[in-house]
């Protein structure tokens, strides 16, 4: 399980990145984005995994020497998801805006900003 999900993570960023880098349209590189963002889960669930580990609740099973899987590494991966759907959320409405107004989602059509 150690390396497969750093791998994992890798081949997903690198899917996400590739398809930011190919795309003519403004949605898919906004979804290529947040494929790009979904590789931070895997490895931040990858970083706080712990074999055999337990849920961090203190009592008569979970002693001073059980292993307990840290909870601050899923709060992490729990406030990235959020920060991603806003993100993601945010640009798609950018690209709506974009659309409405220049009437098209390929960047080369989009030209200058005129102020």
């Amino acid at each position: 399980m150690t390396v497969y999900a750093y791998i994992v993570a890798g081949a997903v960023l690198l899917v996400g990145i590739a398809g930011i880098a190919t795309s003519r349209n403004l949605v898919h590189a906004v979804v290529s984005l947040s494929v790009a963002q979904s590789a931070t889960y895997i490895l931040l669930i990858a970083v706080g995994y712990q074999n055999g580990g337990l849920a961090p609740i203190f009592g008569s099973q979970v002693g001073r020497d059980t292993p307990v899987v840290d909870p601050v590494v899923q709060a992490l991966t729990l406030t990235d998801i959020v920060v991603s759907a806003a993100v993601t959320s945010m640009l798609l409405a950018l690209v709506i805006q974009m659309a409405k107004r220049r009437r098209a989602v390929d960047p080369d059509d989009l030209g200058p900003l005129k102020g």
